[in-house]
């Protein structure tokens, strides 16, 4: 059972790893990245050095008996510095190079500890489970077993301090994270204190193995679990939260590119829907879509119909924002409508623009070569690509599933007007 917690535990941490390695690449000189890949890396090398049939391999293939224990323990004191140059890092300020260097020099002067107790130490029998309970008496290895379990409770125990109280004081994916990471230092905390127990209790003439063999493996493999999972959350949560945003984007553009759907597909405006894409990627192709349409449009767009709609809204809700989505779903949909009626051949060019006797008053009607861009003061088309407003668009869509104010008619509407004037 030992066995399989520190191989299901090393596997878990060095996922953590792969998914991280891409960024530590990309920017290997990042401190922050290469204590994360450390902590990761070092923790689970503890776990596959601490499981029995490596223990077995290590002394076996080594002919030292029980050398995987400082192994282990060496391990062990590498992490406990990581962990806390990445607390350092965390925390920040001002001497965070000068505290990490600190860190890393006394954890270096424990590791030179537990190589000299155990060269000086007799260890002749091989204890693949227990070799801390069975040892705890003997010279120079006691010392080692007590070193390198105060040195690990020392830095767990900063780490679950310092992660918890930055966790009162942030919110989000970082707060979780914390407090992942925390809980995680807390469990490997137990694992330290389990240990120190069952040593106290030989030292006193008791023997309790199952905190050694049983209690203090559980704990350091929930530790794991918890530290590698408080490790990648505060940087996976920005990119789950971004998917999230597309996605929602993605459902509100609906209403839009379904108003313009027969125009895209009539004129062949739209790229093929792409198979198995990410959020973003589908909310790219909406948006080229909608643009493209609405770029084929141009031509249609009547600005007085704007001025119009967006005067009467404003007027009624006070709110610019609203009233330019309003006035642009009322232009729209008379655009469609008008390049509906023309798109039989006696009405259309040779272009496939209106012609000048069907044009409206108040249509804007493109000059030649100038790709039907309209002037005067309201919006132009263009702005709305090749790079849309998302806000813009989503308003538009929004508005299109409301009820849009009836356009105050023209001149030209008008009993008794005056016609209004166009090519004749």
């Amino acid at each position: 059972m030992n066995s399989l917690i520190n191989y299901l535990s090393c596997g878990v941490l060095w996922l953590g790893l792969a998914a991280k390695a891409p960024d530590l690449l990309r920017h290997r000189h990042d401190p922050y990245l290469r204590a994360i890949c450390a902590v990761l890396a070092l923790a689970g090398l503890c776990f596959l050095l601490g499981a029995p049939p490596t223990v077995g391999a290590v002394n076996g293939l080594s002919g030292v008996s029980n050398l995987a224990a400082p192994l282990t323990y060496a391990a062990i004191t590498g992490y406990c510095a990581a962990s806390q140059v990445l607390v350092v890092h965390l925390r920040g300020g001002r001497r965070v190079d000068r505290t990490a260097r600190r860190w890393k020099l006394a954890y270096t002067v424990v590791l030179v500890g537990i190589t000299v107790t155990f060269a000086l130490g007799e260890a002749p029998a091989e204890r693949l489970t227990d070799f801390d309970t069975y040892y705890a008496r003997t010279p120079y290895l006691a010392e080692m077993i007590v070193l390198y379990l105060v040195a690990h409770l020392t830095a767990v125990t900063v780490t679950t301090v310092s992660a918890l109280h930055w966790a009162r004081q942030v919110r989000g994916g970082l707060r979780a994270g914390l407090l992942l990471l925390g809980t995680g230092a807390l469990c490997g905390a137990g694992y330290s204190v389990a240990k120190l127990v069952a040593v106290g209790a030989c030292w006193s003439g008791h023997d309790w193995p199952v905190l050694g063999t049983a209690v203090s493996p559980a704990l350091a493999g929930a530790g794991a679990l918890l530290t590698v999972v408080g490790v990648l959350v505060p940087l996976l949560a920005p990119r789950v939260a971004e998917r999230r945003r597309a996605g929602r984007e993605y459902a509100r553009l609906e209403p839009l590119e379904r108003s313009l759907d027969d125009l895209l597909v009539r004129r062949a405006l739209r790229l093929p829907r792409p198979r198995f894409a990410s959020p973003a990627t589908l909310l790219m192709w909406r948006r080229t879509s909608i643009h493209n349409a609405l770029s084929h449009l141009d031509a249609y767009y009547d600005r007085d119909l704007y001025e119009r709609t967006r005067a009467d809204v404003l007027a009624a809700t006070e709110d610019p924002e609203l009233a330019g989505a309003r006035a642009w779903a009322a232009v729209i949909t008379d655009a469609l409508r008008h390049e509906a009626e023309l798109r039989g051949p006696a009405g259309r060019g040779p272009a496939g623009r209106a012609t000048g006797p069907t044009a409206r008053p108040g249509r804007a009607q493109p000059p030649d070569g100038a790709a039907g861009q309209p002037s005067g003061p309201w919006p132009d088309p263009a702005a709305l690509g090749p790079s849309p407003d998302t806000a813009a668009l989503a308003r538009i869509a929004d508005a299109l599933t409301a009820p849009v104010p009836e356009p105050v008619p023209t001149a030209s509407a008008v009993p008794g007007g005056t016609a209004g004037t166009g090519t004749v």
